[in-house]
């Protein structure tokens, strides 16, 4: 193929479900919590955190990428065959909920998003329900997988408002805020947004869906690499957008993206307000797809059901029936009044981390069986990343609840 005839899309030629679980995964909620968290305490230890996680988000997707690249077969299907129905059961239970909560939080996002462009609150919600659920309009994985891509790319645009942005808050002061009580929930919460349950439902899935091979495989890690740098970085820009801020919106938990918004209007400019809310919407957009999509595969793969994104509707009623339902069932929960939009965004990433270690326990044991992943199973050094991975998720998980008992 000449260089003129792939245009664009030449990126695209490696870029994939990696990408897509990395750039998904700086969802609505996460674009509050890390605004939030550099609102609160400044960037001196969150965005030294952020960048310290890289290797944590880098070996738990490099597993899930080679697992459905391997075997063919997504995680749950891998689960209940290896390990039986009752551990099956109570992670799909267990990711159903984290879901849902997490769909709530992409909505509460891209509702806000447009609210802040001028729509109203319904329409906003009807309208991001619409164009979530239209995907699935989409012939063939591939299309799908360019579009989410180039939704995926707005995500870059917080980088350049991180440039623009000037941290309201001195490092010492950064600092003394960073020891105080809060910060546990806070550090807890962008561990659970690097290393989200459903990435991995959804990432194994897609690769085993998009079909490459085994001989593949360094692409997958140039993909699962790639995505991990985009993640940090965005992770750590929005950090240091929030920190412009500091001082500014009081009583910050109860607080909404509005205020957030308005406040980074005020600080740096009206554009970019405007570029935040439509990073707002974009990411939020991304996120309900992917995370929608997780469950269709998950629950698909439960049931025997057909699961490829290359069926249509027809061919694959049920994957596209949990898609809907899941879609539906968190636009209709965001316009519950009265919710504690920002700090409910922090809680869901919290849950998302203790959620993550069981599912990494057992990511683990999959990639490591020869019998399951043969030559490609895991080597020693693979396995100490990997069961350090599930150390350092359990102690914060351990820590942190710890801490909130005393």
């Amino acid at each position: 193929m000449s260089g003129r005839k792939r245009g664009p899309f030449f990126l695209f030629l490696f870029l994939g479900p990696g990408m897509l679980a990395a750039m998904a995964d700086n969802d609505a909620g996460g674009i509050l919590s890390y605004a939030l968290t550099g609102a609160k305490f400044g960037p001196a230890v969150f965005v030294p955190l952020a960048f310290c996680l890289m290797p944590v988000t880098y070996t738990v997707q490099e597993m899930a990428m080679r697992l459905g690249v391997v075997a063919k077969a997504g995680y749950t299907r891998l689960l209940r065959e290896r390990y039986g129905n009752g551990w099956m059961v109570c992670q799909m239970a267990a990711l159903m909920i984290e879901n849902l909560l997490t769909l709530l939080t992409e909505f509460v996002g891209m509702s806000a998003g447009l609210g802040l462009l001028g729509v109203a609150r319904v329409p906003a919600v009807l309208l991001s329900a619409m164009l979530t659920l239209s995907v699935a309009l989409f012939s063939g994985y591939r299309k799908k997988e360019r579009l989410g891509l180039m939704i995926g790319m707005y995500t870059l645009v917080f980088l350049f408002l991180a440039f623009a942005a000037k941290s309201g808050v001195g490092a010492g002061e950064s600092l003394r805020l960073s020891s105080g009580g809060d910060f546990r929930w806070y550090a807890a919460a962008l561990i659970g947004n690097a290393v989200a349950p459903w990435m991995i439902f959804y990432q194994n899935s897609a690769y085993a869906d998009r079909k490459m091979r085994s001989r593949q495989i360094r692409d997958g890690r140039k993909d699962v690499f790639a995505g991990c740098i985009c993640q940090v970085a965005v992770a750590a820009a929005l950090i240091v957008v929030g920190s412009s801020v500091f001082g500014m919106v009081p009583n910050l938990e109860s607080a909404g993206p509005a205020e957030l918004v308005s406040a980074l209007s005020v600080r740096i400019g009206p554009a970019a307000g405007i570029l935040f809310a439509v990073g707002l919407f974009s990411s939020g957009f991304l996120a309900a797809i992917t995370v929608s999509l997780s469950s269709s595969f998950s629950i698909a793969e439960a049931f025997g059901w057909s699961n490829s994104l290359n069926d249509s509707f027809r061919d694959a009623p049920g994957f596209y029936m949990v898609y809907g339902i899941s879609v539906l069932a968190a636009a209709a929960g965001v316009l519950i009044p009265g919710l504690p939009l920002n700090f409910a965004a922090v809680l869901i990433q919290v849950a998302g981390g203790v959620l993550m270690t069981p599912v990494l326990i057992f990511l683990t044991l999959l990639t490591s069986s020869r019998q399951v992943m043969g030559e490609y199973a895991n080597s020693q050094g693979q396995k100490i990343r990997a069961w350090i991975c599930v150390a350092v998720l359990t102690a914060v998980c351990a820590f942190t609840f710890f801490r909130a008992a005393v």
